[in-house]
């Protein structure tokens, strides 16, 4: 009878290992538009230097002469704006290509927000968005799709970074623990 409790123990905790390990996966948000963005509240307070690092999709136009602004910041309001990146004389966001940019704003923490704005008739589909900062550790948003024409297009994941933490420590606790159970009963 012992013996078929520990197996039943052993099914269960099985299972629910299973699970947790599938709810731990890491879920990837996509771009979406922004409803208003006042620029007025970008900061001028601080100076620091950060390396953004854009690449082009191989599957965007051979290049754009489109109008290509950039908006990041941290969950504390430090944003930091960069107009006008593209310039057709450099061949700035050809296909299958990367560009790097030193911008200049505001002192932030980890940045966990990233928006584009296009404006011009060729269209540009970016493929990654990196970026590099002295209190960040860096970070890279995942586009890969064509940014829409004279909105402000990408991601925030100010609000949703510090419960996914929780929700992937709260997942490896339980695996840790459901180990520690099964070593227990066995």
């Amino acid at each position: 009878m012992g013996k078929m409790i520990k197996a039943a123990y052993s099914f269960m905790l099985y299972f629910a290992f299973l699970f947790i390990i599938a709810e731990a996966e890491s879920i990837s948000p996509k771009p979406h538009a922004l409803d208003s963005f006042n620029l007025s509240l970008i900061q001028t307070v601080g100076s620091c230097s950060y390396q953004v690092i854009i690449s082009t999709s191989c599957s965007s136009p051979k290049y754009t002469r489109d109008q290509i602004s950039l908006a990041f910041g941290d969950a504390y309001g430090n944003q930091i704006y960069a107009p006008r990146l593209d310039d057709p004389s450099t061949k700035t966001f050809e296909r299958c290509s990367s560009d790097s940019f030193q911008i200049s704003g505001p002192c932030a923490y980890q940045i966990c927000y990233v928006y584009l704005y296009r404006t011009g008739p060729d269209g540009w589909k970016p493929e990654t968005v990196k970026i590099y900062g002295y209190n960040s550790y860096p970070v890279t948003f995942d586009y890969n799709i064509f940014i829409p024409r004279d909105i402000w297009y990408g991601f925030n994941l100010c609000q949703s970074a510090s419960s996914a933490h929780v929700g992937r420590v709260q997942g490896w606790f339980m695996c840790v623990f459901l180990l520690v159970v099964v070593a227990v009963i066995f």
